[in-house]
C-alpha cells in the first residue's frame, strides 16, 4: 500500500502511534461488529488499526476522522486495545503537517476560532454570557456552592440557551447559590484533543484552570457530558483535583434531599437516550433515570440499545463540527428506535446529542414528530 505521507518522519510517528496496539491486536475484527458505523456504511477501525501497526496509514484519507470515540469498541475488545487513543495520536500525526481531507476541514476553522475566542462557534468571548441577560444569574465569587460551567454550545447556540436557562431556573427555584464566569470560561477542550489539537487542548486548559484557581472554584457543575468528561478524568493530567458534578447527578441529589419538588405531572411516554460521554465512559446511567422515574404521569421506556450498548449520536470525536450525509447519520437510527419504543419525547443531557438528533428529525421537527428535549427542560416544566 502506497503511503502518502508528506515527510518520511510521519511514517515513524505513524508505526509509534500504532506499536503498542501491535502487541495487542490480533485481529479479530469485534471492534468492526459493534462499530455503529457499520449500521450505515462500509467502515473498519480494523483495518486503521492494521495500516498504524506497520507505519501504512494514508493520513490524507477522511477513514482516520470517522471515530465518534463513541467508546464502544474498547470496551467490547476483548484484548484491551484502546482505539480511541491510537485514533486521536493519528490525527494527531494529519494535525502536525495541517492534513484535514474532506469533511475534516472544517476542524481548521474550529482550531482558528479556539485560539482567538474560546470557543468553536466563532462567537465573541465577550458576549459568552449573553444567553444570561435578564435572569437572576450571578458572577461566581468565591464562597458559592458551586460554579456553573455553561459550556460553549450552551452560551451561544440558540436553541441550547433555552438550557442554560432551564439550568439556571431549576438551581435558583432549589436555593443553589451558584453564579457563572461568563468571558472567563474557555472551551473544555475535549472535542479538539480528540481530533489532535493537543496543543489548543493544553492551552485552553490552562486557562480555565486559571479561572477556577483565581476564583476560588471548588465544585463545578456541568451540563456537558464532555465537560464533565475532560474536567473529571483529563485536567487531573495538570495536578489539580476539582469537584465535578453533572447535571444528572445533581438533580438527583436535590430531589432525594428535598430540596427540589416536583409539583406537576407530566403525561407523557418518555425514552431515555444515554449520551456516550455520560454513560459508556463515566458510567453514569442510573441517575437520569432516578430523575425521570420520579416525575408523575411520566411513562419512561427503553430503547433498543440503552445503558452501556446506547447507539451513539454521531457528534463524539468531533464529528459535531462535520457534515455527515443523509442516510449515513446515527442520529436517523436513533429516532427510529425512539419511535419504534412507542415514545413521544427523547431525552438527554448532552448539547451535541441534541443538536445531531434534531438536526435528524423529519421536517424540522414539525408538530408530529417525536420532541427531542434536555433533561432539564422537562424538570422545569414539573416544579
Amino acid at each position: 500500500m502506497e503511503t502518502v505521507a508528506p515527510f518520511a518522519e510521519t511514517i515513524d510517528e505513524i508505526k509509534e502511534a500504532g506499536g503498542e496496539v501491535y502487541k495487542l491486536c490480533y485481529q479479530c475484527g469485534k471492534c468492526d461488529v459493534v462499530c455503529p458505523w457499520n449500521r450505515v456504511r462500509d467502515f473498519s477501525i480494523r483495518r486503521v488499526i492494521r495500516e498504524a501497526c506497520f507505519g501504512l496509514t494514508e493520513i490524507e484519507r477522511e477513514e482516520i476522522w470517522r471515530c465518534t470515540t463513541c467508546g464502544t469498541c474498547p470496551k467490547q475488545c476483548p484484548r484491551g486495545v484502546d482505539q480511541i487513543a491510537l485514533g486521536v495520536s493519528l490525527r494527531r500525526v494529519a494535525s502536525k503537517y495541517d492534513v484535514f481531507p474532506g469533511t475534516a476541514r472544517s476542524a481548521r476553522g474550529v482550531r482558528a476560532s479556539l485560539r482567538s475566542e474560546g470557543n468553536p462557534l466563532n462567537e465573541d468571548r465577550k458576549k459568552r454570557a449573553d444567553w444570561a441577560k435578564g435572569l437572576p444569574v450571578a458572577p461566581f465569587a468565591e464562597g458559592m456552592e458551586a460554579l456553573y460551567f455553561v459550556g460553549c454550545y450552551l452560551s451561544y447556540d440558540p436553541r441550547l440557551k433555552k438550557v442554560a436557562a432551564a439550568t439556571a431556573d431549576i438551581l435558583n427555584r432549589a436555593g443553589v447559590n451558584f453564579g457563572i464566569l461568563g468571558e472567563k470560561e474557555s472551551c473544555c477542550g475535549e472535542s479538539i484533543r480528540k481530533t489532535g489539537g493537543e496543543d489548543i487542548f493544553k492551552a485552553l486548559a490552562r486557562e480555565n484552570i486559571k479561572s477556577f484557581i483565581e476564583h476560588g472554584v471548588k465544585k463545578i457543575i456541568v451540563s456537558s457530558p464532555h465537560c464533565y468528561h475532560t474536567f473529571k478524568n483529563e485536567y487531573p493530567e495538570f495536578m489539580v483535583h476539582f469537584e465535578i458534578v453533572h447535571i444528572t447527578q445533581f438533580l438527583a441529589d436535590l430531589l432525594r434531599s428535598g430540596r427540589l419538588e416536583v409539583k406537576r405531572e407530566y403525561g407523557t411516554k418518555v425514552t431515555w437516550h444515554d449520551p456516550c460521554y455520560l454513560g459508556r465512559h463515566n458510567g453514569i446511567f442510573d441517575e437520569p433515570r432516578e430523575v425521570l422515574g420520579a416525575i408523575p404521569g411520566l411513562d419512561l421506556v427503553e430503547m433498543a440499545d440503552s445503558r452501556a450498548d446506547s447507539l451513539c449520536c454521531g457528534g463524539g470525536g468531533g464529528r459535531v463540527w462535520m457534515d455527515t450525509p443523509k442516510g449515513e447519520r446515527f442520529s436517523d437510527l436513533r429516532l427510529e428506535q425512539a419511535a419504534e419504543a412507542g415514545a413521544e419525547v427523547l431525552a438527554t443531557s448532552c448539547p451535541y446529542c441534541i443538536t445531531m438528533l434534531e438536526s435528524s428529525l423529519p421536517g424540522g421537527g414539525d408538530e408530529d414528530s417525536i420532541k427531542v428535549r434536555d433533561i432539564t427542560e422537562i424538570v422545569r416544566e414539573v416544579i
